[in-house]
Parts: C-alpha cells; structure tokens; sequence
C-alpha cells in the first residue's frame, strides 16, 4: 500500500463530502480554514488544543544549547525555540 498524502484541497472534498450534499466546497472549505485558524491562535496563546479521539497539538520548547558546526567543530550557541507537538490520541491510533 503506497502512502500518500492529502493536501488542503482534498481534505476540503472529504469535508464537503462527510457533510453531504448541501454542503458547498465554498462552506467546506472555509470550515476546515476556521479550525486551522483556531489551532493555530491557540497554540501561538501558548494554549494546547485536544481532540478527544484524534489527538493533542501543544507546544514544545527546546531549551537553549551549545551546538557544534560540522564543517568546522566551532561551538556555537543555539538559543531556546519552540515548535508545534502532535499526540496521535487513542481513537486515532486504532484506526489503522
């Protein structure tokens, strides 16, 4: 089985078709932006969104460190950063 990705505006159809017939791809499509929007004003508030059955996006800091360049093995401080975590939930992790 080959794994392929989906991108926005397929998973904008797979909305509008999980809705059903009187839903509009415009509707569909700006549902799946308020939810992306949602997330993502949340995680910038600091705050983590759960969805029971789907899983955990929160945010993750990494402290600040001392690194080391490759090409010349000159030291280097990396200061702290944050990225965005996902937690595959319960629900989502027996779907397979």
């Amino acid at each position: 089985m080959k794994n392929e990705a989906i991108n926005k505006a397929g998973l904008v159809a797979a909305v509008q078709e999980i809705l059903g017939n009187d839903t509009t791809r415009k509707a569909a499509e700006e549902s799946v932006n308020a939810v992306v929007e949602a997330i993502k004003k949340s995680l910038n508030e600091g705050k983590s969104v759960q969805l029971v059955g789907f899983g955990t996006f929160s945010v993750a800091v990494r402290k600040a460190r001392t690194g080391v360049n490759p090409r010349t093995g000159a030291k280097l401080d990396i200061p702290e950063s944050k990225s965005v975590k996902f937690k595959a939930g319960a629900g989502l992790k027996s779907s397979k």
